[in-house]
């Protein structure tokens, strides 16, 4: 049952990123993100656990420390002719990029990020992944002007997240550095045009929906548990399987029409050491869902009929059919308007 305290926190949530991404000033744009960071927090309280407490305190750290070095990057932009020289304004777009990329968790700022979602729920690391991406990329987008700066940043959270996803064991760790990777796509995205991020970020969305539904459902945390909770119901099984494909954007699924995009996009623009690395990288993050599906396809297992969970699949059904088709669709509205 949800709490009347945590809907309250969700609109004032929802009402932080709002104030955040439709602001005119830079201060109130600080101030919309400390009230989406305090709304968070005490949606991630769980009195049965006391991990949940332990992510939410090291999330409150974190964010304040970025909040702080954004506010004092803003204040000396603004008064930069009496505090510092005018040649100096690069040096300090730098550090308030880095205090937006810290907030939104992208390599090599990411080192709360595995930590914080490792203690969640399932529906609080929805959140994260998601919804409190939106408006730390829309600040970055203002002041998206060091393209060796940002180039760096695509580059370097690609390496990471297909270097640290392999090792994992824990499905929110995988799903945190596959996050990590495509924070690294979006950033180039955004690089020439918004609407493909804004496209990027709805797919991106969508599928990790269907994902954290799934696992939220049957209630799946580590890579041992799937071999034995989805055994017994094989088009979930084959649904979650399609999934993760097409999370690491394999073309007849609708996760590979952000990337067609996107390196469309950087190939016209003349972006080709970073469309390479970006596509080759991605074959890393790639390997481990696959290793993920295949496991999960072909090892020889036993049904387990005790213990059965009740579940609503026709919403499982319906979501991940759209995804399925999500791509056909899209390809006869482009070529028929």
């Amino acid at each position: 049952m949800l709490n009347f305290y945590k809907i309250l926190f969700i609109n004032s949530m929802i009402l932080g990123t709002m104030m955040t991404i439709s602001s005119y000033s830079w201060l109130s744009m600080w101030m919309g993100l400390e009230i989406n960071l305090l709304s968070l927090i005490p949606l991630m309280s769980n009195p049965k656990s006391i991990y949940p407490s332990e992510s939410a305190l090291k999330y409150f750290i974190t964010q304040t420390m970025a909040s702080t070095i954004l506010l004092f990057s803003i204040i000396l932009l603004m008064n930069k002719t009496e505090f510092i020289p005018m040649n100096s304004n690069n040096s300090l777009l730098m550090i308030m990029n880095s205090a937006i990329l810290t907030k939104m968790g992208a390599a090599p700022f990411h080192f709360w990020f595995p930590e914080v979602m490792e203690g969640l729920n399932w529906m609080n690391c929805l959140i994260i992944l998601t919804w409190q991406k939106i408006a730390p990329m829309i600040i970055f987008m203002y002041n998206i002007k060091m393209t060796i700066f940002l180039s760096s940043i695509i580059i370097i959270s690609s390496i990471i997240s297909g270097i640290m996803g392999i090792n994992q064991i824990s499905l929110r760790k995988i799903l945190t550095y596959s996050s990590i990777n495509h924070i690294g796509w979006m950033l180039a995205s955004m690089m020439m045009f918004q609407s493909i991020w804004i496209i990027y970020f709805l797919i991106y969305s969508f599928i990790s929906m269907n994902i954290i539904f799934i696992f939220n459902k049957l209630k799946i945390f580590y890579l041992n548990q799937l071999f034995n909770k989805m055994n017994n119901k094989k088009l979930i099984k084959f649904f979650f399987m399609m999934n993760f494909l097409s999370l690491g954007g394999l073309p007849p699924f609708l996760g590979f029409l952000p990337k067609w995009l996107t390196i469309n996009n950087l190939v016209i623009n003349n972006f080709y050491m970073i469309s390479l690395v970006l596509i080759i990288l991605t074959l890393m993050t790639l390997f481990f869902y696959l290793r993920i599906t295949f496991s999960t396809m072909i090892l020889y297992s036993s049904e387990n009929t005790l213990n059965q969970i009740k579940i609503n699949k026709f919403m499982i059904y319906f979501f991940n059919s759209i995804n399925l088709f999500g791509l056909l669709t899209c390809t006869l509205m482009f070529n028929f308007s």
